[in-house]
């Protein structure tokens, strides 16, 4: 069963995504309980640090559930509202006021890298793989998401990420600045277990004020005037290359844009 898990250990609450025969894939009922369970932790006094990791060995995230695009992401009511639970998602980490932690094991994909981006601290196993693989898909990445990887790490960075599509590796993700640490993968349990329990041990309002501030000193594309952007991105959602980029996928064939 493909699902959100919570457990805490002592001022440490963990946030687990379950869906192994798909790589930890989200489905949009995943995507929907994500900021219930961070609003869970934030709520809770003894929590003072939170991680977010994949079931198993093979990832974190390999992304959002492709198999549903055609379902969920091509009819406009049913794509905005996929849309919006994707973009809950990744705001409840920046919300969250307690630090929060990507333990990132494996496969870091597409919606998992853009969660991984949206927490404070990502800490990787060397064998970690990551992608952006939204111009193989044909789908528009929206201003707030794209402005998360500039500040992490850079225009070039983030311009190479999402125009290759490339898979890149642990080596890559510390060079860009994307990861604190890069550790060999059996001892990521312990290496994030230890920082998380350094950041619990220090003081909560001290640690919430600097989060408070480091964002509000982070450029927010709300500010501006994106209505360009938002329709060159409503212009990919709305073509036939984007249902090809889906077929594509689930065919595991490569697919044929035609750039309309």
């Amino acid at each position: 069963m493909a699902e959100v898990r919570t457990r805490r250990d002592g001022g440490i609450g963990t946030v687990q995504f379950s869906n192994p025969a798909k790589y930890n894939a989200l489905n949009h009922e995943m995507w929907l309980a994500i900021p219930r369970a961070l609003d869970e932790f934030a709520a809770d006094p003894q929590v003072r640090v939170v991680v977010l990791e994949g079931e198993g060995e093979k990832a974190f995230v390999s992304g959002a559930d492709i198999s549903q695009f055609e379902g969920q992401r091509t009819e406009r009511g049913a794509r905005d509202r996929f849309g919006e639970a994707v973009e809950a998602a990744y705001l409840a980490p920046v919300r969250c006021p307690k630090p929060v932690i990507a333990k990132i094991r494996g496969i870091c994909m597409g919606g998992g890298l853009g969660l991984a981006a949206a927490c404070d601290v990502r800490i990787c196993s060397t064998d970690a793989r990551f992608r952006m693989p939204a111009a193989r898909l044909g789908l528009g990445y929206n201003a707030t998401g794209v402005q998360r990887f500039v500040s992490i790490i850079g225009v070039q960075n983030t311009l190479d990420i999402f125009f290759s599509a490339r898979i890149f590796g642990a080596e890559d993700a510390l060079r860009m600045g994307f990861a604190l640490q890069a550790v060999a993968p059996e001892a990521l349990d312990a290496t994030v277990a230890d920082y998380a329990q350094t950041l619990a041990g220090n003081a909560p309002l001290t640690l919430k004020a600097l989060k408070t501030t480091v964002g509000a000193l982070l450029p927010d594309p709300r500010d501006r005037d994106l209505g360009a952007a938002n329709a060159a991105i409503q212009a990919c959602f709305d073509s036939a290359d984007y249902k090809e980029g889906a077929r594509a996928f689930m065919e595991k064939r490569p697919p044929r844009f035609q750039g309309a």
